[in-house]
Protein backbone atom coordinates (compact mmCIF):
# COMPACT_ATOMS: atom_id res chain seq x y z
CA UNK A 1 0.00 0.00 0.00
CA UNK A 2 0.97 3.64 -0.24
CA UNK A 3 -0.06 6.77 1.65
CA UNK A 4 -1.27 8.67 -1.41
CA UNK A 5 -3.88 6.01 -2.25
CA UNK A 6 -5.20 6.05 1.32
CA UNK A 7 -5.38 9.86 1.35
CA UNK A 8 -7.19 9.95 -2.00
CA UNK A 9 -9.72 7.36 -0.87
CA UNK A 10 -10.78 9.38 2.17
CA UNK A 11 -10.49 12.69 0.28
CA UNK A 12 -13.03 11.38 -2.24
CA UNK A 13 -15.42 10.24 0.50
CA UNK A 14 -14.78 6.50 0.33
CA UNK A 15 -14.59 4.32 3.46
CA UNK A 16 -11.12 3.07 4.31
CA UNK A 17 -10.68 -0.72 4.33
CA UNK A 18 -9.37 -2.58 7.37
CA UNK A 19 -6.14 -3.19 5.50
CA UNK A 20 -5.68 0.49 4.63
CA UNK A 21 -6.28 1.57 8.23
CA UNK A 22 -3.97 -1.06 9.72
CA UNK A 23 -1.22 -0.21 7.25
CA UNK A 24 -1.33 3.58 7.51
CA UNK A 25 -1.42 3.67 11.33
CA UNK A 26 1.45 1.21 11.60
CA UNK A 27 3.49 2.91 8.86
CA UNK A 28 3.03 6.33 10.44
CA UNK A 29 4.08 5.02 13.86
CA UNK A 30 7.24 3.54 12.30
CA UNK A 31 8.01 6.75 10.38
CA UNK A 32 7.31 5.35 6.90
CA UNK A 33 4.41 7.78 6.38
CA UNK A 34 5.50 11.41 6.59
CA UNK A 35 3.87 14.00 8.87
CA UNK A 36 2.59 15.98 5.88
CA UNK A 37 0.90 12.86 4.50
CA UNK A 38 -0.78 12.01 7.80
CA UNK A 39 -1.80 15.68 8.10
CA UNK A 40 -3.57 15.42 4.75
CA UNK A 41 -5.32 12.22 5.82
CA UNK A 42 -6.39 13.73 9.15
CA UNK A 43 -7.88 16.71 7.30
CA UNK A 44 -9.74 14.37 4.93
CA UNK A 45 -11.14 12.51 7.96
CA UNK A 46 -12.16 15.82 9.54
CA UNK A 47 -14.02 16.86 6.39
CA UNK A 48 -15.56 13.53 5.35
CA UNK A 49 -15.92 11.64 8.62
CA UNK A 50 -15.70 7.93 9.33
CA UNK A 51 -18.24 5.16 9.79
CA UNK A 52 -18.53 3.35 13.12
CA UNK A 53 -16.70 0.37 11.58
CA UNK A 54 -13.85 2.63 10.39
CA UNK A 55 -13.52 4.32 13.78
CA UNK A 56 -13.48 0.94 15.55
CA UNK A 57 -10.74 -0.35 13.23
CA UNK A 58 -8.72 2.90 13.54
CA UNK A 59 -8.93 2.60 17.32
CA UNK A 60 -7.87 -1.05 17.21
CA UNK A 61 -4.88 -0.15 15.01
CA UNK A 62 -3.74 2.50 17.49
CA UNK A 63 -4.11 0.04 20.37
CA UNK A 64 -2.05 -2.50 18.40
CA UNK A 65 0.77 0.04 17.98
CA UNK A 66 1.83 -0.57 21.59
CA UNK A 67 1.35 -2.74 24.65
CA UNK A 68 -1.84 -3.54 26.55
CA UNK A 69 -1.97 -3.56 30.33
CA UNK A 70 -3.43 -6.52 32.21
CA UNK A 71 -5.24 -6.08 35.53
CA UNK A 72 -6.59 -9.64 35.71
CA UNK A 73 -4.26 -10.56 38.64
CA UNK A 74 -6.09 -8.04 40.86
CA UNK A 75 -8.62 -9.30 43.38
CA UNK A 76 -10.86 -6.26 42.77
CA UNK A 77 -12.93 -5.38 39.67
CA UNK A 78 -11.49 -2.41 37.76
CA UNK A 79 -13.29 0.80 36.85
CA UNK A 80 -11.89 3.95 35.28
CA UNK A 81 -13.14 7.45 34.44
CA UNK A 82 -12.15 9.85 31.68
CA UNK A 83 -13.08 13.52 31.44
CA UNK A 84 -12.82 15.43 28.17
CA UNK A 85 -11.45 18.37 30.19
CA UNK A 86 -12.68 21.62 31.64
CA UNK A 87 -12.05 24.43 34.10
CA UNK A 88 -11.93 23.57 37.81
CA UNK A 89 -12.40 19.89 36.94
CA UNK A 90 -10.74 18.31 39.96
CA UNK A 91 -13.21 15.41 40.08
CA UNK A 92 -10.60 12.66 39.58
CA UNK A 93 -8.89 13.60 42.86
CA UNK A 94 -11.74 12.73 45.24
CA UNK A 95 -13.35 10.21 42.86
CA UNK A 96 -10.52 7.65 42.60
CA UNK A 97 -10.08 7.07 46.37
CA UNK A 98 -13.86 7.21 46.88
CA UNK A 99 -14.51 4.39 44.39
CA UNK A 100 -11.59 2.44 45.87
CA UNK A 101 -13.13 2.79 49.33
CA UNK A 102 -16.24 1.09 47.92
CA UNK A 103 -14.35 -1.99 46.71
CA UNK A 104 -13.23 -1.34 43.13
CA UNK A 105 -9.71 -0.82 41.76
CA UNK A 106 -9.24 2.48 39.93
CA UNK A 107 -6.25 2.55 37.53
CA UNK A 108 -6.47 6.24 36.59
CA UNK A 109 -3.98 7.16 33.86
CA UNK A 110 -4.08 10.94 33.63
CA UNK A 111 -2.43 13.80 31.76
CA UNK A 112 -1.13 17.32 32.13
CA UNK A 113 -2.88 20.56 31.31
CA UNK A 114 -2.41 22.45 28.07
CA UNK A 115 -4.00 25.84 27.47
CA UNK A 116 -7.07 26.77 29.50
CA UNK A 117 -7.85 23.25 30.80
CA UNK A 118 -6.11 21.92 33.88
CA UNK A 119 -4.22 18.63 34.17
CA UNK A 120 -4.71 16.11 36.97
CA UNK A 121 -0.99 15.32 37.21
CA UNK A 122 -0.11 19.02 37.55
CA UNK A 123 -2.56 19.30 40.44
CA UNK A 124 -1.17 16.31 42.30
CA UNK A 125 2.43 17.46 41.78
CA UNK A 126 1.66 20.38 44.09
CA UNK A 127 1.81 17.77 46.90
CA UNK A 128 5.35 17.45 48.29
CA UNK A 129 7.10 14.29 47.08
CA UNK A 130 4.25 12.92 44.94
CA UNK A 131 5.37 11.29 41.69
CA UNK A 132 3.40 10.61 38.53
CA UNK A 133 5.64 7.98 36.92
CA UNK A 134 5.19 4.40 38.13
CA UNK A 135 6.33 1.06 36.77
CA UNK A 136 3.65 -1.52 35.97
CA UNK A 137 4.56 -3.69 39.01
CA UNK A 138 4.36 -0.59 41.26
CA UNK A 139 0.97 0.30 39.83
CA UNK A 140 -0.39 -3.22 40.35
CA UNK A 141 0.93 -3.31 43.90
CA UNK A 142 -0.70 0.00 44.85
CA UNK A 143 -3.99 -1.06 43.24
CA UNK A 144 -4.04 -4.36 45.12
CA UNK A 145 -3.22 -2.83 48.49
CA UNK A 146 -5.04 0.49 48.30
CA UNK A 147 -7.42 0.28 45.37
CA UNK A 148 -6.53 3.55 43.61
CA UNK A 149 -3.66 5.00 41.64
CA UNK A 150 -3.42 8.18 39.57
CA UNK A 151 -0.36 8.25 37.33
CA UNK A 152 1.05 9.04 33.89
CA UNK A 153 0.62 6.62 31.01
CA UNK A 154 3.78 4.81 29.93
CA UNK A 155 5.41 5.50 26.57
CA UNK A 156 4.47 2.05 25.29
CA UNK A 157 0.71 2.65 25.61
CA UNK A 158 -0.82 3.52 22.19
CA UNK A 159 2.28 5.31 20.82
CA UNK A 160 0.44 5.93 17.53
CA UNK A 161 -1.97 8.17 19.40
CA UNK A 162 0.80 10.20 21.02
CA UNK A 163 2.33 10.89 17.63
CA UNK A 164 -0.95 11.64 15.87
CA UNK A 165 -2.28 13.84 18.68
CA UNK A 166 0.76 16.12 18.48
CA UNK A 167 0.24 16.39 14.71
CA UNK A 168 -3.47 17.17 14.99
CA UNK A 169 -2.73 19.91 17.50
CA UNK A 170 -0.73 21.90 14.91
CA UNK A 171 -2.75 21.13 11.76
CA UNK A 172 -6.26 22.28 12.72
CA UNK A 173 -7.69 18.76 12.90
CA UNK A 174 -8.27 18.43 16.65
CA UNK A 175 -12.02 18.94 16.17
CA UNK A 176 -12.60 15.68 14.24
CA UNK A 177 -14.98 13.53 16.33
CA UNK A 178 -13.66 10.22 14.90
CA UNK A 179 -10.10 11.26 15.79
CA UNK A 180 -11.07 12.58 19.25
CA UNK A 181 -12.99 9.40 20.07
CA UNK A 182 -10.29 7.03 18.83
CA UNK A 183 -7.58 9.01 20.63
CA UNK A 184 -9.34 8.79 24.00
CA UNK A 185 -10.58 5.23 23.65
CA UNK A 186 -7.37 3.71 22.27
CA UNK A 187 -5.56 4.73 25.47
CA UNK A 188 -8.39 3.67 27.77
CA UNK A 189 -8.86 0.28 26.09
CA UNK A 190 -5.10 -0.36 26.00
CA UNK A 191 -5.03 0.48 29.69
CA UNK A 192 -6.99 -2.72 30.28
CA UNK A 193 -9.77 -1.51 32.57
CA UNK A 194 -12.88 -3.69 32.81
CA UNK A 195 -15.32 -0.77 32.78
CA UNK A 196 -15.20 2.92 31.90
CA UNK A 197 -17.30 5.97 32.70
CA UNK A 198 -16.88 9.00 30.44
CA UNK A 199 -17.46 12.57 31.61
CA UNK A 200 -18.11 14.51 28.39
CA UNK A 201 -18.05 18.24 29.11
CA UNK A 202 -20.38 20.67 27.30
CA UNK A 203 -20.13 24.45 27.23
CA UNK A 204 -17.79 27.40 26.81
CA UNK A 205 -15.01 25.90 28.91
CA UNK A 206 -15.21 22.51 27.19
CA UNK A 207 -13.98 21.22 23.88
CA UNK A 208 -17.56 20.43 22.78
CA UNK A 209 -19.51 23.68 22.87
CA UNK A 210 -23.01 22.35 22.20
CA UNK A 211 -25.08 19.38 23.34
CA UNK A 212 -25.52 17.90 19.85
CA UNK A 213 -21.77 17.55 19.23
CA UNK A 214 -21.22 16.25 22.76
CA UNK A 215 -23.88 13.57 22.30
CA UNK A 216 -22.27 12.47 19.02
CA UNK A 217 -18.84 12.23 20.66
CA UNK A 218 -20.22 10.40 23.71
CA UNK A 219 -22.20 7.90 21.60
CA UNK A 220 -19.15 7.24 19.43
CA UNK A 221 -16.95 6.55 22.45
CA UNK A 222 -19.55 4.38 24.17
CA UNK A 223 -19.83 2.38 20.93
CA UNK A 224 -16.06 1.95 20.73
CA UNK A 225 -15.85 0.73 24.31
CA UNK A 226 -18.68 -1.72 23.72
CA UNK A 227 -17.11 -2.99 20.49
CA UNK A 228 -13.88 -3.72 22.39
CA UNK A 229 -15.55 -5.49 25.31
CA UNK A 230 -15.32 -2.64 27.85
CA UNK A 231 -18.56 -1.77 29.61
CA UNK A 232 -18.83 1.97 28.88
CA UNK A 233 -21.24 4.70 30.00
CA UNK A 234 -21.09 8.45 29.36
CA UNK A 235 -22.45 11.39 31.32
CA UNK A 236 -22.79 14.76 29.58
CA UNK A 237 -21.98 17.47 32.14
CA UNK A 238 -22.11 21.25 32.13
CA UNK A 239 -18.95 23.28 31.62
CA UNK A 240 -20.44 26.72 30.95
CA UNK A 241 -19.34 27.67 34.50
CA UNK A 242 -16.21 26.38 36.28
CA UNK A 243 -16.68 23.34 38.52
CA UNK A 244 -16.50 24.19 42.17
CA UNK A 245 -14.96 27.38 43.55
CA UNK A 246 -11.34 27.04 42.39
CA UNK A 247 -9.31 26.79 39.19
CA UNK A 248 -5.62 26.11 39.70
CA UNK A 249 -3.41 23.27 40.88
CA UNK A 250 -2.94 23.51 44.66
CA UNK A 251 -6.23 25.41 44.98
CA UNK A 252 -8.08 22.46 43.46
CA UNK A 253 -6.26 19.91 45.64
CA UNK A 254 -7.34 21.89 48.70
CA UNK A 255 -10.96 21.90 47.50
CA UNK A 256 -10.79 18.15 46.79
CA UNK A 257 -9.69 17.57 50.38
CA UNK A 258 -12.77 19.46 51.56
CA UNK A 259 -14.92 17.07 49.50
CA UNK A 260 -13.14 14.03 50.96
CA UNK A 261 -13.69 15.46 54.44
CA UNK A 262 -17.45 15.56 53.83
CA UNK A 263 -17.77 19.18 52.67
CA UNK A 264 -16.97 21.03 49.47
CA UNK A 265 -19.07 22.77 46.81
CA UNK A 266 -22.37 21.11 45.92
CA UNK A 267 -21.65 20.77 42.19
CA UNK A 268 -18.34 18.99 42.84
CA UNK A 269 -19.91 16.66 45.42
CA UNK A 270 -22.92 15.89 43.22
CA UNK A 271 -20.82 15.06 40.15
CA UNK A 272 -18.30 13.04 42.17
CA UNK A 273 -21.08 10.91 43.66
CA UNK A 274 -22.86 10.49 40.31
CA UNK A 275 -19.68 9.30 38.59
CA UNK A 276 -18.82 7.05 41.54
CA UNK A 277 -22.23 5.35 41.35
CA UNK A 278 -21.82 4.81 37.59
CA UNK A 279 -18.32 3.36 38.07
CA UNK A 280 -19.41 1.04 40.85
CA UNK A 281 -22.43 -0.17 38.91
CA UNK A 282 -20.28 -0.81 35.81
CA UNK A 283 -17.77 -2.71 37.98
CA UNK A 284 -20.50 -4.99 39.34
CA UNK A 285 -20.78 -3.27 42.74
CA UNK A 286 -24.20 -1.59 42.50
CA UNK A 287 -24.96 -1.90 46.23
CA UNK A 288 -21.91 0.08 47.38
CA UNK A 289 -22.74 3.50 48.87
CA UNK A 290 -20.22 6.22 47.94
CA UNK A 291 -22.04 8.85 50.00
CA UNK A 292 -21.40 6.72 53.12
CA UNK A 293 -17.71 6.40 52.19
CA UNK A 294 -17.42 10.19 52.10
CA UNK A 295 -19.27 10.60 55.38
CA UNK A 296 -17.41 7.95 57.40
CA UNK A 297 -13.89 9.02 56.37
CA UNK A 298 -12.97 5.86 54.45
CA UNK A 299 -12.57 7.81 51.19
CA UNK A 300 -10.11 10.15 52.93
CA UNK A 301 -8.23 7.14 54.32
CA UNK A 302 -7.83 5.78 50.76
CA UNK A 303 -6.65 9.20 49.55
CA UNK A 304 -3.91 9.31 52.17
CA UNK A 305 -2.89 5.74 51.32
CA UNK A 306 -2.76 6.51 47.60
CA UNK A 307 -0.74 9.72 48.03
CA UNK A 308 1.74 8.05 50.40
CA UNK A 309 2.18 5.05 48.10
CA UNK A 310 3.26 7.42 45.31
CA UNK A 311 5.83 9.17 47.48
CA UNK A 312 3.70 12.10 48.57
CA UNK A 313 3.24 13.54 52.03
CA UNK A 314 -0.53 13.87 52.66
CA UNK A 315 0.17 16.08 55.69
CA UNK A 316 2.48 18.55 53.91
CA UNK A 317 1.09 22.10 53.55
CA UNK A 318 0.00 22.91 50.02
CA UNK A 319 1.77 25.75 48.19
CA UNK A 320 0.31 29.24 48.37
CA UNK A 321 0.88 31.91 45.74
CA UNK A 322 2.92 34.91 46.92
CA UNK A 323 0.52 37.52 45.50
CA UNK A 324 -3.28 37.93 45.40
CA UNK A 325 -5.60 40.37 43.66
CA UNK A 326 -9.29 40.61 44.57
CA UNK A 327 -11.96 41.59 42.03
CA UNK A 328 -14.97 43.15 43.78
CA UNK A 329 -18.53 42.81 42.50
CA UNK A 330 -19.25 45.94 40.42
CA UNK A 331 -22.97 45.97 41.32
CA UNK A 332 -25.58 44.30 43.51
CA UNK A 333 -27.91 41.67 42.11
CA UNK A 334 -27.81 38.07 40.95
CA UNK A 335 -24.72 36.62 39.32
CA UNK A 336 -26.30 35.33 36.12
CA UNK A 337 -23.18 34.20 34.22
CA UNK A 338 -19.56 33.30 34.99
CA UNK A 339 -17.84 32.08 31.85
CA UNK A 340 -15.73 28.95 32.28
CA UNK A 341 -13.48 29.61 29.30
CA UNK A 342 -12.60 33.13 30.47
CA UNK A 343 -11.79 31.89 33.98
CA UNK A 344 -9.66 29.09 32.51
CA UNK A 345 -7.70 31.48 30.31
CA UNK A 346 -7.15 33.86 33.23
CA UNK A 347 -5.90 31.03 35.47
CA UNK A 348 -3.57 29.90 32.69
CA UNK A 349 -2.22 33.45 32.30
CA UNK A 350 -1.59 33.61 36.06
CA UNK A 351 0.73 30.60 35.71
CA UNK A 352 -1.58 27.67 36.48
CA UNK A 353 -1.32 26.27 32.95
CA UNK A 354 1.08 25.99 30.04
CA UNK A 355 1.13 26.95 26.37
CA UNK A 356 3.64 24.19 25.48
CA UNK A 357 4.08 20.76 27.01
CA UNK A 358 7.53 21.64 28.33
CA UNK A 359 6.42 24.84 30.12
CA UNK A 360 6.51 24.84 33.95
CA UNK A 361 3.41 25.64 36.01
CA UNK A 362 3.03 27.50 39.29
CA UNK A 363 1.54 25.23 41.95
CA UNK A 364 -0.19 28.07 43.81
CA UNK A 365 -1.49 30.06 40.83
CA UNK A 366 -5.15 30.18 39.91
CA UNK A 367 -8.51 31.73 40.71
CA UNK A 368 -10.92 31.51 43.64
CA UNK A 369 -14.62 32.01 42.92
CA UNK A 370 -16.61 33.65 45.73
CA UNK A 371 -20.00 33.21 44.04
CA UNK A 372 -21.62 30.98 41.41
CA UNK A 373 -24.40 31.81 38.92
CA UNK A 374 -27.77 32.03 40.63
CA UNK A 375 -26.37 33.52 43.85
CA UNK A 376 -27.12 37.02 45.18
CA UNK A 377 -24.13 39.33 45.53
CA UNK A 378 -23.60 42.83 46.92
CA UNK A 379 -21.62 45.61 45.29
CA UNK A 380 -18.07 45.62 46.61
CA UNK A 381 -18.02 42.09 47.98
CA UNK A 382 -15.28 39.76 46.68
CA UNK A 383 -16.26 38.15 43.39
CA UNK A 384 -12.96 36.55 42.30
CA UNK A 385 -9.50 36.36 43.84
CA UNK A 386 -6.49 35.90 41.55
CA UNK A 387 -3.37 34.07 42.81
CA UNK A 388 0.13 34.12 41.31
CA UNK A 389 3.81 34.25 42.23
CA UNK A 390 4.41 36.82 39.48
CA UNK A 391 2.23 39.93 39.95
CA UNK A 392 3.15 41.27 36.51
CA UNK A 393 0.71 38.65 35.21
CA UNK A 394 -2.33 40.29 36.86
CA UNK A 395 -3.11 42.74 34.05
CA UNK A 396 -2.91 40.00 31.43
CA UNK A 397 -5.26 37.77 33.46
CA UNK A 398 -7.67 40.64 34.17
CA UNK A 399 -7.97 41.29 30.44
CA UNK A 400 -9.33 37.75 29.99
CA UNK A 401 -12.01 38.43 32.60
CA UNK A 402 -13.31 41.70 31.13
CA UNK A 403 -16.56 40.17 29.83
CA UNK A 404 -16.54 37.00 31.93
CA UNK A 405 -19.55 37.66 34.16
CA UNK A 406 -22.97 39.32 34.25
CA UNK A 407 -24.91 40.67 37.23
CA UNK A 408 -28.62 41.41 36.98
CA UNK A 409 -31.99 39.73 37.27
CA UNK A 410 -32.04 35.95 36.87
CA UNK A 411 -34.37 35.01 33.99
CA UNK A 412 -33.51 31.31 33.70
CA UNK A 413 -32.11 28.88 36.25
CA UNK A 414 -28.48 27.78 35.82
CA UNK A 415 -28.23 24.41 34.03
CA UNK A 416 -27.89 21.25 36.13
CA UNK A 417 -24.45 19.69 36.43
CA UNK A 418 -25.55 16.48 34.65
CA UNK A 419 -27.24 17.13 31.30
CA UNK A 420 -27.68 13.63 29.88
CA UNK A 421 -26.59 9.99 30.10
CA UNK A 422 -25.61 7.72 27.20
CA UNK A 423 -25.15 3.98 27.61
Amino acid sequence: MDAISVIRAKRDGHPLSDGQIDWVVDAYTRGDVADEQMSALAMAILLNGMSRAEIARWTAAMIASGERMDFSPLSRPTADKHSTGGVGDKITLPLAPLVAACGAAVPQLSGRGLGHTGGTLDKLESIAGWRASLSTPEMLGILESGGAVICAAGESLAPADKKLYALRDVTGTVESIPLIASSIMSKKIAEGTGSLVLDVKVGSGAFMKNLEDARELAATMVGLGTDHGVRTVALLTDMSTPLGLTAGNALEVRESLHVLAGGGPKDVVDLTLALAREMLDAAGLPDADPAKALADGSAMDHWRRMISAQGGDPDAPLPLAREQHMIPAPASGTLTRLDAYAVGVAAWRLGAGRARKEDPVQAGAGIELHAKPGEEITEGQPLLTLHTDTPERFDYALAALTDAYDIGALTTAPPPVILDRIA
